[in-house]
């Protein structure tokens, strides 16, 4: 069975996605430096800057991996809790800590356990492509968001060109099965990316996404030539 058919139900992408992150858990960071051909921590300052978090505002990092995101925001003095599905990456996020100053929690995207209006800031790196209802995970983010928060999201885009898109998938295709099979042994680790992103809907249908579900304001970043994205939008 293709990577595409074992991800084409919520279900199969819940099971094929937790089991994926904790294989890959301990080379996230290099994989993510890698594949992003350092660009990565550029792109997640930017997330940063356009989030311009105050000193003691109440943040949430969900999919946080090892805590980039979420130790970027305690640096600019918010209060910050990073949320992971997988317990490994916690782990690493929480041996990365200095002084408490991430709280980092395993947790589920789609049941986030906070009660409604809880932060001012929802952040994500790499992870609205990766839940198993992406109209779900929006919902439960505006619900944990306070009226006037905002949500940022970091992700790889869906180029609507039909042949940039192809040559797109096709090299990361490549790239990603070289990879997987130099750091794992198996050439289909890495070519999920592709494969979640034929399934994604793409920076513009996710923004009108975020309208559909309440939130104002919604903008998306082209990154990379608009092969990445980052989304902004305020909770109404």
């Amino acid at each position: 069975m293709s990577i595409g058919d074992r991800i084409a139900t919520p279900d199969g992408k819940r099971r094929y996605v937790r089991a994926l992150f904790a294989t890959i858990a301990d080379r996230y960071d290099f994989i993510t430096v890698a594949l992003s051909y350092g660009q990565d921590r550029r792109w997640k300052r930017r997330l940063i800057d356009l989030a311009s978090p105050r000193r003691g505002s109440r943040a949430l990092d969900l999919a946080t991996g090892t805590g980039d995101i979420a130790f970027a925001l305690a640096a600019r003095g918010a209060r910050v809790v990073g949320l992971d599905i997988t317990l490994r990456m916690i782990e690493l996020a929480r041996a990365k800590c200095d002084r408490g100053l991430v709280r980092f929690l395993v947790g589920d995207m789609l049941a986030l356990p906070f009660p409604p209006a809880s932060f001012d800031i929802v952040t994500t790196g790499y992870g609205l492509r990766n839940v198993p209802d992406l109209a779900a995970a929006i919902d439960e983010i505006g619900r944990v968001l306070a009226p006037g928060g905002q949500l940022l999201s970091l992700d790889f885009n869906r180029p609507s060109n039909s042949m940039v898109r192809a040559v797109y998938l096709a090299y990361l295709g490549v790239i990603g099965g070289a990879v997987g099979w130099a750091l794992h042994r198996d050439p289909d680790t890495y070519r999920y990316i592709p494969a979640s992103i034929r399934q994604y809907p793409g920076a513009e249908a996710v923004a009108r996404m975020f309208e559909a579900r309440g939130f104002r304001a919604v903008r998306s970043y082209r990154v990379l030539g608009g092969l990445m994205a980052i989304h902004h939008a305020v909770r109404g």
